[in-house]
Parts: C-alpha cells; sequence; structure tokens
C-alpha cells in the first residue's frame, strides 16, 4: 500500500496507465433499469430463461395445419380432401384435438393444435373455408415450429458482465423481463478552471475565451457511455477548487476530472488546491506530448485526475490516461483503446525528442494528417480525426509510407 501511494514525477504512459487503472475500483452497485433504457449497459448477473419460447408449437406459415400421413399421394392431379374444423390466428389457443381426415386454418405464429404435426402452405391448397383441397404431399414436422425452438426453460442466456446490445435487447424482451439488473452508471464529476474561460452564451469579453474543455469533455464521455453527473467551471482560485473537488466527493463522485492550473505558472493553482485538501498526490507529469504536466491524486480514496488546460491536451489524456479508468469503474472493457499499425499517407515535418501523440485520419490501414495546427491549443483541426498517432522519442520526420502505432479513437 505504501508503495502504491508513493509519489513519482516524470512517468511513462504505461506506468501512468498502471497507476490509474490500480487506484480506480470497478462499480459494483447494482440498479434495475426499464427494458428500453439498458442498451448499453453491463449485466450485472446471469439470466436465465424461466419458460421455453416460443411456449407452444407454432406455425412458421399461413395455411393448414394437419396430419402427414393425411397427405400422402397429394398432387395437383389427385388432390387429397380434408374437413375444416377451425381457423386459429396468432394469439389464439385451441383446445381441440385434430382427427384423422382433419385439418385447421392456421396463420403465422399461431399455436399448432394437439394431433397435428405439420403445416402446410396455403399454395398448396385451394385455400378451401369448410373442406381444403392439399395439392402436395409433406412430411412430419414440415412448416413445424417445436416449443422451445428459440430457447428453453433453465437454459443461461446471459453472463454477467456482457454488454447489452440490442441483440441482447430483444432476447430479454422474449424472457418477458420488465427490468434488467445492470452495474451503476459511474458518477463522474468535470471541474473546468481558468479565470480567462467563459461559458457560450455569455458576452466575449476582451482577454476572454469559451469554455470548449467543458463541453468537449463531457460531450466526450457521454460518447463513451458515461456522464459527468457534476459540471462545475471556476476561476484560477485554489480554494474555490478545493471547494469544489470536496463537493463532488461529499456528492459520491466515483471519479474527479479537472482541467487546467497543472503546470508551473503563477496560475497554475492544482499544486496549491490538492494540499489544502489533503489529497495524496501519486504522480505529475507524463512523459509524452501533449498533457505533459497531468497530475493524479487520490481524494479519500476517490481518484483526482487532473488534465491539461489545452484543448487538445485535455482530450488526449481523456484518451489516453482516462479511458482505461472509465473501463475498469464501467466494467467494460470495450472502452479500452485499440492500437494498431497503420502506413503513413502524410508527412510530419517535426522532429519528436519526446514522445509524442498526433491527430489523424485512420482507414483501410492507412493514416493520414488533417489540414490545421498540431498545436495542443488548437481543438478545431481534431474535426475528422479518429486515431491518435504514437511517435516513440527520437524519431524524426515521418515521411509517407513510414510504418506507425495507431491508437484508435
Amino acid at each position: 500500500m505504501k508503495e502504491r501511494h508513493s509519489y513519482r514525477e516524470g512517468l511513462t504512459l504505461e506506468e501512468a496507465v498502471a497507476c490509474v487503472t490500480d487506484i480506480t475500483e470497478p462499480v459494483r452497485d447494482v440498479e434495475w433499469v426499464k427494458l428500453s433504457d439498458c442498451l448499453g449497459r453491463i449485466l450485472a448477473q446471469d439470466m436465465e430463461a424461466q419458460f421455453d419460447n416460443p411456449p407452444f408449437d407454432r406455425s412458421p406459415v399461413d395455411g393448414y395445419a394437419c396430419r402427414a400421413a393425411d397427405t400422402k399421394g397429394a398432387d395437383r392431379n389427385h388432390p387429397v380432401l380434408l374437413k375444416v374444423v377451425e381457423e386459429i390466428d396468432a394469439g389464439q389457443y385451441s383446445e381441440r384435438e385434430i382427427r384423422p381426415g382433419e385439418a385447421v386454418r392456421i396463420m403465422t405464429g399461431a399455436a399448432i393444435p394437439a394431433g397435428c404435426d405439420c403445416c402446410l402452405r396455403q399454395e398448396s391448397t385451394n385455400y378451401g373455408e369448410s373442406t381444403v383441397e392439399i395439392y402436395e404431399e409433406v412430411s412430419v414436422h414440415d412448416n413445424y415450429c417445436d416449443r422451445g425452438e428459440d430457447f428453453k426453460a433453465g437454459t443461461q442466456m446471459m453472463k454477467a458482465g456482457e454488454k447489452l446490445g440490442y441483440i441482447e435487447t430483444g432476447n430479454l424482451a422474449g424472457m418477458g423481463c420488465e427490468k434488467v439488473p445492470v452495474y451503476r452508471r459511474p458518477r463522474i464529476a468535470l471541474i473546468t478552471t481558468g479565470d480567462e474561460v467563459t461559458l457560450p452564451g455569455t458576452p466575449l469579453l476582451p482577454g476572454r475565451i469559451y469554455n470548449s474543455n467543458r463541453f468537449l469533455l463531457e460531450a466526450r464521455l457521454k460518447e463513451l457511455g458515461c456522464e459527468a453527473m457534476w459540471v462545475e467551471s471556476t476561476g484560477d482560485d485554489a480554494m474555490k477548487v478545493a471547494e469544489q473537488v470536496k463537493r463532488a466527493a461529499d456528492r459520491g463522485a466515483d471519479l474527479i476530472l479537472t482541467t487546467g492550473g497543472v503546470s508551473v505558472g503563477k496560475k497554475d493553482i492544482l499544486h496549491e488546491a490538492l494540499p489544502l485538501l489533503g489529497a495524496v498526490k501519486l504522480f505529475w507529469r507524463v512523459r509524452l506530448k501533449p498533457g505533459t504536466p497531468t497530475i493524479c491524486s487520490l481524494y479519500h480514496g476517490i481518484p483526482v485526475i487532473s488534465l491539461s488546460g489545452n484543448p487538445f491536451g485535455a482530450i488526449t489524456n481523456l484518451e489516453l490516461l482516462v479511458r482505461p479508468m472509465l473501463a475498469r469503474l464501467t466494467n467494460d472493457p470495450s472502452l479500452q483503446v485499440q492500437v494498431v499499425s497503420g502506413i503513413m499517407e502524410s508527412s510530419f515535418p517535426k522532429e519528436s525528442r519526446g514522445r509524442r501523440f498526433i491527430r489523424a485520419i485512420y482507414g483501410g490501414g492507412k493514416v493520414c494528417l488533417p489540414d490545421g495546427l498540431h498545436s495542443s491549443g488548437v481543438l478545431s483541426s481534431m474535426k475528422g480525426c479518429n486515431c491518435l498517432v504514437d511517435i516513440a522519442p527520437g524519431t524524426k520526420a515521418l515521411a509517407p509510407g513510414d510504418q506507425v502505432r495507431v491508437w484508435l479513437l
């Protein structure tokens, strides 16, 4: 435990990821949600079928249910005549047992009555009402769906930990589930700092910029299936930031994210705010660009990740550092970033003395760079990008044809 909480500076990305995931506990609280609200959630317990589905033998065609033996030798030139004793539509059920020489008019999905062992398509008959001419010989179980064809009572349909998609939702509906046990969504707090930032919708005074970080990160959390349960913006005031972190913790946050105030300037107030809280600082600075001055700390056992105030630096470390935490918090390993190889179709002229991540577009194994600047403070050139290119320390300029590691977003 002592080693786990020891302070370090200048970690590699892999060391930082190991640290943040080590302090992240999966959410184990279970809640029951409506079937219509379960999409994308993580199932919290095994689900077992309580009955056969379908719960009766049923017809897959519109036509007639009868005994296969009664159709022997039937064809267009030698039809078999059967007595129609009943009509059964989907949703109806007959207690009648069909005898030799009898048939029932039946519709798709309707329950097949006792005594019948096959169904004929209506195209193979004269569509008779009181009697029907059969023009085709059929075998036992032709056009016949057995009870429990989809699943049988006692079948384990899903396991705890599965992510619920549209197929799982349909199966749950077929099992008759009105509500579904899922893990609670993590409670994430987002606090953005900066005297210079202003919320959209208010006049932009000289020296101010609009707070893109707040909406950038909140929207990305939603895209990843999470949601910030509490969002605040504040100026460069260490005491106010400390108060907001405390309030977020008091509200039950599982993870607290802050942006800005993490470098070494006069206004980098997280270095002051965290000690005011009594937070345990675990690391500062990660050996990558952008987002080098990221801080990781613990406040009353709650992870606090303090990201860069530059938009691209903030979103990059949300992807590289915070996503592994979200995967663990949500019990959803699909949130982990996938890393693949790609071939550059564009050039990147800068030398990378340290490890660098740049925005890019990946498709068909090819990587191209967007137009515009690659500065940490520039967000507009991120539009349309779906990956980050991982450039190793000491790499000279990238040229078309170079092979690179690609982190898919």
